[in-house]
């Protein structure tokens, strides 16, 4: 996850933590209500970062996926043009 995605993240969390907590504490609610309120709100708030996380964590294995596959393709490339290297020195040195 790159910085700028991390930060995103990290605000958007402590954005909807701190509103969360600031109207939970001005509402004139009994505390028992309050209380059910703020589990409600940490189980939203939760949610939320799980399924982000979940969509990150999917990009990222698509992305190194994606690198993995374009390393493959070269490093097969490079063991062809060792073999073809190594077959023309074979025939230079017999001829």
């Amino acid at each position: 996850m790159n910085k700028g995605t991390r930060n995103a993240l990290l605000g958007f969390v402590a954005g909807a933590a701190a509103g969360a907590l600031a109207g939970i504490l001005i509402a004139p609610d009994k505390g028992s209500k309050t209380r059910k309120d703020i589990t409600k709100k940490v189980k939203s708030v939760s949610k939320d970062i799980t399924e982000t996380l979940s969509e990150k964590v999917d990009d990222l294995k698509e992305q190194v996926n994606e690198v993995v596959t374009e390393m493959r393709g070269k490093a097969k490339e490079a063991e062809e043009k060792v073999k073809e290297k190594v077959n023309e020195k074979t025939s230079s040195a017999k001829a």
